[in-house]
């Protein structure tokens, strides 16, 4: 594939989605952004028509968790940019709720679920048939989260869940596709890892959530500015091998862990930590 490449990113309003809309448009791709709340889909549309120009971004609503939706996305988007060259299931919510398992409600239960799981099945579903009709194939990539890796994540275990479920439903995928023997359509996971957006923020509520939000954490401007030279390396190199790209890594935490107790580096950078007397 030869740039500029057309986008479509789910869950793009506001956040980590947005700040990778924004990337790859000034990288000179055409991208299609969508949300629940078409007052964000405009707002979000015309602020990035203003810096980067009519004919380079569109916007819709759609609500991942309903097939009917995501069809009516696939449709508008072929209208808009005839192909999608990268897809980014981005959509995903933990109904701002930071509790135990225990006190949560059949709503927050449900948003979580469908959201996170179901709507990203769904998107996965409608991007592969798009995709495999296109002689030029494409490229997916399904954003994991806190869980993903196995990890617990309490007061937030149904999010940590879903986020679990990502990397598996991406491995299933990845084993569908090779064994249909399709080699130009391929499933990706991203990992943004923590970013200070609304949905990470809303849980600085522990002296614990605090300190590592303040040392791992990073603005979602400065992961995109790393993600997508990323994600469009690999249509630009023609590869065909599925893969996971991380922003924040193993050894890049550990480091960031040390300096903190060597040095107290990163101490209060979003949130004000209690102090060592408190």
């Amino acid at each position: 594939m030869v740039p500029p490449y057309n986008v479509l990113i789910t869950g793009s309003t506001k956040g980590i989605g947005y700040a990778l809309a924004k990337e790859f448009l000034k990288a000179g791709d055409n991208v299609l952004i969508c949300s629940r709340s078409a007052e964000r889909v405009e707002s979000a549309v015309q602020n990035l028509r203003e810096e980067f120009g009519d004919q380079h971004v569109w916007g819709t609503t759609c609500d991942v968790r309903k097939g009917e939706d995501v069809n009516a996305l696939v449709t508008f988007g072929c209208n808009k940019l005839k192909y999608i060259d990268i897809w980014i299931n981005n959509a995903g919510s933990n109904a701002y709720s930071f509790k135990p398992l225990a006190e949560t409600s059949d709503e927050d239960l449900i948003e979580v679920v469908t959201t996170n799981t179901l709507g990203l099945m769904i998107c996965c579903r409608e991007a592969i048939k798009l995709m495999l009709n296109q002689p030029r194939g494409g490229h997916i990539f399904n954003i994991d989260g806190a869980g993903s890796d196995g990890r617990p994540t309490p007061k937030f275990a149904a999010y940590g869940a879903t986020k679990r479920s990502v990397v598996h439903l991406t491995k299933s995928l990845q084993a569908e596709l090779q064994m249909q023997d399709v080699k130009n359509v391929v499933v990706h996971n991203l990992s943004p890892g923590m970013v200070t957006t609304d949905l990470l923020m809303s849980g600085a509520t522990t002296k614990q959530a605090k300190f590592f939000i303040n040392i791992l954490a990073e603005p979602a401007e400065v992961v995109a500015e790393y993600l997508v030279p990323n994600i469009r390396s690999i249509p630009a190199n023609g590869s065909t091998k599925p893969t996971y790209i991380r922003f924040l890594t193993g050894l890049k935490a550990y480091s960031q862990i040390f300096s903190r107790f060597a040095f107290g580096a990163r101490r209060n950078r979003y949130v004000l930590e209690e102090s060592e007397e408190a």
